[in-house]
């Protein structure tokens, strides 16, 4: 029996991360996300490191878990700082599981004590960007996108037609939101 595009069965990639879905849906934590200096990467493996060793997916996990969602650091800035960061001697592999996991060296955990005070806490400097609203708008705007995700993937053409219908409204009703006068909250 062939299956049509919608429902289940349909092959294709999943909703979410990289779905292409557009500029409002900003990755998992669902806000826009900042960008981050070079360094902020560096520092923020070297104060995760300085906790304990982790692999480089954890590092993003958790930095990604501790700024809220607003930033998540690509392995294509995790992976090469964390090679340099083994090159200058501050980290070293360490094996066991899987996966290679990274931990301070000596020299590793005096850099983090000369400057730790210097650094702060990169996640939480991502994080302030954000205001609190546009958080909670795009967290919610998230919730919505993968309510229509699941509504795309598993329901019945009847449901993904009624499901756009309903988009369309709500995309309506947000513009309407813009026409008015700011005043009269």
């Amino acid at each position: 029996m062939q299956m049509s595009g919608h429902g289940r069965g349909r092959r294709g990639r999943p909703f979410g991360r990289g779905a292409g879905l557009g500029p409002f849906f900003f990755g998992p934590g669902g806000y826009p996300r900042g960008r981050a200096r070079r360094g902020d990467v560096r520092a923020a493996a070297l104060l995760l490191l300085a906790e304990g060793p982790l692999n480089g997916y954890q590092i993003m996990q958790e930095i990604e878990a501790r700024s809220d969602g607003v930033w998540r650091p690509s392995p294509g800035s995790v992976y090469p700082a964390l090679a340099q960061l083994e090159d200058e001697g501050l980290v070293r592999a360490v094996a066991g599981g899987d996966r290679r996991r990274y931990e301070l060296t000596d020299s590793g955990a005096a850099h983090v004590d000369a400057h730790q005070a210097e650094w702060g806490t990169p996640w939480e400097q991502m994080t302030g960007a954000v205001d609190d609203e546009v958080g909670a708008l795009f967290r919610e705007l998230r919730r919505v996108g993968m309510a229509a995700g699941q509504i795309g993937h598993l329901g019945a053409a009847n449901q993904v037609a009624k499901a756009r219908g309903v988009l369309a409204d709500a995309r309506r009703a947000l513009y309407a939101l813009l026409g008015e006068d700011d005043t009269d909250e």
